[in-house]
């Protein structure tokens, strides 16, 4: 409940918004070293607290110089810094404000000192954390390894608490890149996901985010949907698997494989399609993606005839795949056009970069195999999504949990937001 305008103290004439007679009160933005208050208030949220403060200060006629509220489980911390009153006004200031919080059953703390806060360290950057579930330990383990770099946390703010635990650290002090160093260490030892970003105005800026297809966007390898369907899944699946983690050329696994589906029926294609599964949260990813204005699109050594109908089904702006030759209604067991392999990824990540008019640095690339790798490191951020380990080693972060959409996190969008988005549209 909001708190009224307390009187002016007895013998003092004090009118809102003007200095006492005689009195020069600081004003914010003039030198360091002005007196200042910080004045914080804590205890059992409920609706007016900050208003109620702001009343009872208004009477003493400062400025605020800053502000910083939490609110955890029902549990309210306030933090005002304030120039100070009007000369002889503190102590009345002081006694008024903690009269209000006994009134409200807060508590307040005032503490009186020079300036603003110190200035923030050069280096800004932000580091997501995703937990499943975020322990003290890592937590604790995280914290100091960014103090181990010379980085000061100013703020940490909670982006999501389900399917995962996903918490935001702004860092300040230390260069993006040792930072995501020291810290991807940290984090394969503790066994969560951390990725580092640098802050900036890009962090809200339009992207282009490409993803791989197979055990990515959709939890299935085409190729082995289609081998089922021919008789040599298994044979298929050897191949596969040695070629994500990077064991044989994807080109020659590529062809040896499709080579095996020769004389397959074509009425196959409509089959495996049918059967592919999404991976859970990647409707979410693109639907929220879109909704911001993001660019999103697909590269995958799989297959054009499955790459087409993801494309015009979840409303993707790009797609790119080889292509399953058919002729008189069979596959011929061969590929026809230039195949996409590692380096293919990445130059059609360049490629989509300049068509939708977004610098390669605003680019976010989504992938799990070996030949993704060219990709994951052009792009600005690359994610490797439950990935190999040599993957999940060379990229700038990894996500090691099935949901698709935790990327969102990665990119400071909160759960929050992503579900009061998916309200409005269900209102629409």
């Amino acid at each position: 409940m909001s708190a009224s305008t307390p009187p002016a103290p007895p013998g003092a004439s004090v009118p809102s918004g003007a200095p006492a007679p005689g009195a020069t009160p600081a004003q914010p933005g003039a030198a360091a070293d002005v007196p200042t208050l910080l004045v914080k208030i804590f205890g059992k949220d409920r609706p007016g607290i900050t208003a109620g403060l702001f009343d009872t200060l208004a009477a003493y006629s400062v400025d605020v110089v800053d502000i910083e509220q939490v609110v955890t489980r029902g549990r309210i911390v306030l933090c005002a810094l304030v120039t100070a009153p009007p000369t002889g006004l503190e102590g009345s200031l002081r006694a008024t404000v903690h009269s209000w919080a006994e009134s409200q059953k807060l508590q307040a703390e005032i503490i009186s000192g020079r300036g603003d806060n110190r200035p923030r360290g050069l280096g800004r950057s932000l580091v997501t954390v995703l937990g499943h579930p975020l322990t003290a330990e890592s937590t604790a383990a995280i914290a100091a390894s960014i103090t181990a770099t010379g980085g000061n946390i100013d703020r940490i703010f909670r982006l999501a608490k389900y399917p995962v635990t996903a918490v935001e650290f702004a860092v300040s002090g230390t260069e993006t890149e040792p930072l995501r160093t020291a810290l991807a260490l940290e984090a394969a030892a503790l066994g969560v996901d951390v990725a580092v970003v640098a802050a900036g105005l890009h962090r809200r800026a339009q992207r282009l985010v490409v993803m791989d297809v197979d055990s990515t966007l959709i939890q299935d390898e085409v190729i082995e949907l289609f081998a089922a369907h021919a008789g040599c899944e298994e044979e298929v699946a050897e191949v596969t698997a040695a070629a994500m983690r990077g064991e044989l050329d994807f080109e020659q696994s590529l062809h040896a494989r499709v080579a095996l589906l020769a004389g397959l029926d074509a009425s196959v294609v409509d089959k495996v399609r049918a059967e592919v599964q999404l991976t859970p949260g990647a409707r979410t990813l693109i639907r929220t993606l879109k909704r911001l204005g993001y660019e999103v699109g697909v590269v995958s050594g799989g297959f054009t005839q499955v790459t087409d109908d993801l494309k015009e089904r979840l409303g993707l702006d790009f797609a790119h795949a080889n292509t399953l030759e058919i002729v008189d209604g069979k596959l011929t067991g061969k590929v026809t056009g230039e195949v996409v392999d590692r380096a293919g990824k990445a130059r059609l990540l360049r490629r989509f970069a300049q068509e939708a008019g977004v610098p390669l640095e605003q680019t976010v690339a989504i992938g799990d195999g070996a030949n993704d790798l060219d990709m994951l490191n052009t792009a600005g951020l690359g994610v490797a999504f439950n990935a190999k380990p040599m993957v999940r080693e060379a990229a700038h972060t990894a996500v090691n949990v099935p949901f698709l959409d935790t990327v969102l996190y990665l990119l400071g969008i909160t759960r929050e937001e992503v579900e009061a988005a998916d309200m409005h549209l269900d209102h629409e």
